[in-house]
């Protein structure tokens, strides 16, 4: 996709700046959050077994339920543990031609997941042994790896801690 130059690319980063410094609230003066957390995010996918494959077997998330979504007959909803008490969902609607994944307004541009140097390592090893296309360290950002599930979902593995961002902590324990 084209990307702002110019004048254009500098209105851009003057209006960021400008929400920054209107919304951005210190630590210390940041209400509390209103939900205690993500119970799970759902996604759909076209085909389930492939993605439980994917999700299980290649990047190494137990499923951990598999039922029939209750809002639509014969669709299954189905959950991975992706650690600290985080569920990753899912749903198929057999039936509805889906079109092919578009990053776009709505959509998911990624999934960052967060992981250790041993675990990195382990998942790059086992997509290069899968034969499994990526980007990430390669482009200068030496702690990210990015991949697209079967359904195009992107996602990126991130050898960083939870709720720190380039080394910076962005909430407090």
């Amino acid at each position: 996709m084209p990307q702002p130059r110019g004048a254009e690319l500098e209105a851009v980063r003057a209006r960021r700046d400008e929400l920054r410094d209107r919304y951005l609230k210190q630590s210390a003066q940041r209400p509390a959050p209103t939900v205690k957390g993500f119970h799970h995010v759902a996604l759909i996918c076209k085909d389930v077994e492939e993605t439980i494959r994917f999700y299980q077997e290649l990047l190494g998330f137990p499923l951990v339920e598999l039922v029939e979504n209750r809002d639509y007959a014969g669709s299954s909803h189905f959950f991975f543990d992706v650690g600290n008490r985080n569920l990753l969902g899912f749903f198929d609607f057999p039936g509805h031609d889906h079109p092919p994944f578009q990053e776009t307004i709505g959509a998911v541009q990624h999934i960052a997941l967060s992981t250790d140097a041993e675990n990195f390592a382990a998942a790059r090893g086992r997509l290069d042994e899968a034969g499994i296309a990526y980007t990430g360290p390669d482009r200068g950002v030496d702690d990210s790896l990015y991949i697209r599930d079967p359904n195009g979902i992107g996602l990126e593995f991130y050898r960083e801690e939870l709720a720190v961002f380039n080394g910076t902590p962005l909430l407090e324990d």
